[in-house]
């Protein structure tokens, strides 16, 4: 009996030292010595919540990249886009120049195409004229097809109509100002006479 009655001061003793240890433990942390019989469950419930969280962070991760993804072809093509219309604004200022010089070449009577002394000088304004519509071209700027083609709002403005039975209604007949576009983009219409019938 004197063995148990030396094991109680020492047993207090350890009672005291797991205490000491276990004050910053939360109580529903505790294992009280009580045998659960829940625990395998929850720990089963425990691994489901974590598979869960798993699952849900690999989706939020999935749709990062996507977004990701999307984000970097948009910007690709906004450069993209950038790139082929950088000149537009630019593009349209010199659209009259091109008016202009079709004008000058279209006021010329022909007789006076003939004179000697006004060859050089036309020939040089026509050569302007090749020039400019070369630089175009090689800048994706090209003429909008307007006359014998069916009106197209997305391309062509109509200023008049005219009476005719020589063409079907809605064709057009007259173009007083060439339209143009920069690449697939429209820079301006073509302002353009279109066919009606006859009253």
């Amino acid at each position: 009996m004197s063995n148990g009655n030396n094991n109680e001061p020492q047993d207090s003793a350890v009672d005291e030292e797991v205490a000491r240890e276990m004050e910053g433990v939360p109580e529903h942390l505790r294992d009280n010595g009580e045998d659960d019989e829940g625990g395998a469950d929850s720990l089963e419930d425990a691994l489901a919540s974590l598979r869960s969280d798993l699952e849900a962070a690999k989706q939020d991760a999935l749709y990062a990249r996507a977004e990701t993804q999307n984000v970097r072809r948009r910007m690709e093509k906004d450069i993209q886009d950038a790139r082929n219309y950088a000149a537009t604004g630019f593009a349209r200022d010199i659209l009259s120049v091109a008016d202009n010089l079709g004008r000058a070449l279209d006021a010329i009577p022909a007789e006076q195409r003939e004179d000697e002394k006004l060859k050089g000088f036309i020939a040089g304004i026509e050569a302007t004229r090749r020039e400019l519509d070369k630089v175009f071209t090689q800048n994706g700027i090209t003429r909008v097809a307007a006359m014998g083609m069916p009106l197209d709002p997305n391309e062509h403005q109509a200023m008049m109509e005219i009476p005719t039975d020589e063409v079907e209604p809605g064709t057009i007949v007259q173009e007083m100002q060439a339209g143009y576009k920069i690449k697939d983009r429209l820079l301006r219409p073509a302002m353009v006479g279109v066919a009606k019938k006859p009253d």
